[in-house]
């Protein structure tokens, strides 16, 4: 039971810490180097449970199980092995190194592995029981146990001088690398030791956890830049959007929201009114006198400089609402808020700066004033028509009083 201890709570810490990586809920879960770690983890599954069976059966004495188990084992731990040198190579082969020859190797020692499992059934090669179910190492198992020494130490010396080679990338996850391949091998010498302890149990949750603190935690921080880049991105994406909205919605001579913009406007001040969410709001429509005239008598350069004081004009007074340039001489202003429970007061102003302007020959504008009228306007165009038929109202007012 004292054997079974230790790979049990290997296992136990094992899971816990890598639970995300069981789950499969990791980071790049979906590329090579992610799967290959996943297989890492799993493998050092499976081996720290034949690693705690093979205690109890050891224990009890029960030398058939205890033999197959062994078996099992040893191809679980040959599985570590190729599942570790394949993720180092994988892993930096994604930053641009080539250890393809440490993946190699794992996969040669699988090979001569299986090969010697065969062998061992003939031949105790590997291994072998006694009489008295006593468990002995034999000579090809400790040169197997020397090729993971070696395996381990050059894929850490083999990362180590790709990072000489690569001034450019993080340090973190080579030290890591290399620090798990070292206490790795040292733990394989004390396994050829002493055979009847699980020191490669050990090796191995001591290899894992480094990984996971140092390696895993690293590719969480490149996520973690990975988004906040891409967020950026979607930033800087939907200023460039807004920007080419703005300019889109604009009218470029005098300034104000276009046709294009008003129609958005209205479509989505249909869609509230048809479900009778909509709130309080007013429209004012504006027309400019003696356009066409002073295009005619003064020139189109004369005639934009009256546009733009028309619409200077009433921005001014209805400094709150959004104002619309829906034809060549004609506005809207949606009044909203403040503006529209001023209404009456902005419009009186208004009016009474545009009936100044007849006698100072600055623009004239004709108003005209609706507001919404909940249960009786089923769109936003009745709105605008009565305000329409207001301003040619005040437009006749104005002709008259400028004679």
């Amino acid at each position: 039971m004292n054997y079974s201890s230790i790979p049990f709570l290997a296992l136990a810490i094992h899971c816990i810490v890598n639970h995300t990586v069981i789950k499969n809920i990791h980071y790049r879960k979906n590329t090579r180097s992610g799967r290959s770690f996943r297989g890492l983890i799993l493998s050092m599954i499976a081996f720290f449970a034949s690693d705690c069976l093979w205690g109890l059966l050891y224990d009890a004495d029960i030398t058939g199980p205890v033999y197959v188990d062994t078996v099992v084992y040893s191809v679980l731990m040959m599985g570590t092995v190729f599942h570790w040198t394949r993720f180092v190579s994988l892993y930096f082969r994604d930053r641009g190194m080539d250890c393809s020859l440490l993946q190699f190797a794992g996969s040669l020692f699988v090979f001569f592995g299986a090969v010697s499992l065969v062998l061992n059934f003939f031949v105790p090669v590997l291994f072998r029981f006694d009489e008295a179910g006593t468990y002995h190492m034999e000579w090809l198992s400790i040169a197997a146990h020397v090729y993971k020494i070696v395996l381990f130490l050059a894929g850490a010396f083999s990362v180590l001088m790709a990072r000489r080679g690569n001034p450019d990338s993080k340090n973190l996850p080579h030290a890591a690398v290399g620090i798990s391949g070292v206490v790795m091998a040292g733990m394989v010498v004390l396994q050829i030791l002493h055979p009847l302890l699980p020191f490669y149990s050990m090796a191995c949750i001591l290899g894992s956890c480094i990984l996971h603190t140092f390696v895993v935690e690293e590719l969480k921080e490149d996520r973690r830049l990975e988004l906040e880049d891409l967020l950026r991105r979607e930033e800087e994406k939907e200023q460039e959007l807004g920007s080419a909205k703005v300019l889109a919605y604009t009218d470029p001579l005098t300034g104000v929201k276009n046709t294009l913009a008003y129609a958005d406007f209205e479509d989505e001040t249909n869609e509230q009114i048809a479900k009778g969410v909509l709130k309080d709001f007013g429209l004012v429509v504006f027309d400019l006198n003696n356009l066409k005239k002073t295009n005619d008598t003064k020139g189109h350069e004369a005639g934009d400089d009256l546009l733009k004081e028309a619409s200077h004009t009433i921005c001014d007074h209805f400094k709150r609402s959004p104002v619309f340039r829906v034809g060549g001489d004609e506005f809207v202003a949606v009044l909203e808020g403040e503006d529209y429970r001023n209404r009456y007061a902005l419009l009186e102003a208004f009016n009474r700066r545009i009936e100044a302007n007849l006698h100072t020959g600055g623009a004239v504008v004709a108003s005209g004033l609706s507001v919404f009228r909940p249960g009786e306007d089923g769109s936003c165009r009745q709105v605008f028509e009565r305000a329409d038929r207001r301003m040619y109202g005040r437009k006749s007012v104005l002709k008259a009083m400028k004679v």
